[in-house]
């Protein structure tokens, strides 16, 4: 009987010692990013731009992200005379938890990210910057060629305040992942 407790502890040692193995510790994220940006109360701006994140996991199925962005892009504004033509741009500065877990070679995972945006637009002799909160909502899945390397298709809901009116936007993000 007590050979049976004993080999039970040894197994149970054996499985708790090769866990953290197969659990990666986080991942870094570089790729192409869109966004839909509400930069014009009555038009959209397509930006395009790049998105990094470094994702560092304290639990098999949680982890903490450090996530920054930026996007580029021109939009025309109508006047009653002519039309002005706006160059962008939007950095974003976000952090916080990532829930995931994996299916086979796919890894879904979801986030809810924090912090600051900063927006420079430019053109005919105009030239304004704001830096304000920001807020990320999202998700999407990695696709694992092997355990190091995989394919990131990421969406977010993406919310800024800048010159003091609230922007919803879109980005919409795909790139190389390396897991460590």
């Amino acid at each position: 009987m007590r050979i049976k407790y004993v080999l039970a502890l040894l197994a149970l040692f054996f499985c708790t010692s090769i866990a953290p193995a197969q659990v990666p510790k986080g991942n870094i994220f570089f790729g192409y990013s869109y966004a839909s940006a509400d930069l014009n109360h009555n038009d959209r701006s397509n930006l395009n731009g790049w998105e990094a994140s470094l994702e560092g996991k304290f639990l098999p199925f949680i982890g903490v992200v450090a996530d920054f962005s930026g996007h580029y892009g021109t939009n025309d504004f109508p006047s009653s005379t002519t039309v002005f033509r706006v160059d962008g741009r939007e950095y974003n500065f976000l952090f916080g938890p990532r829930v995931s877990f994996s299916v086979g070679k796919v890894r879904p995972f979801a986030h809810a990210l924090l912090g600051a945006g900063n927006v420079h637009v430019s053109g005919q002799g105009y030239s304004a910057s704001d830096t304000a909160f920001s807020t990320a909502l999202g998700g999407g899945f990695d696709f694992h060629f092997f355990p190091a390397l995989a394919w990131r298709f990421q969406g977010d809901y993406l919310q800024t305040g800048f010159f003091g009116n609230t922007q919803h936007n879109g980005r919409f993000s795909t790139g190389i992942v390396l897991n460590f």
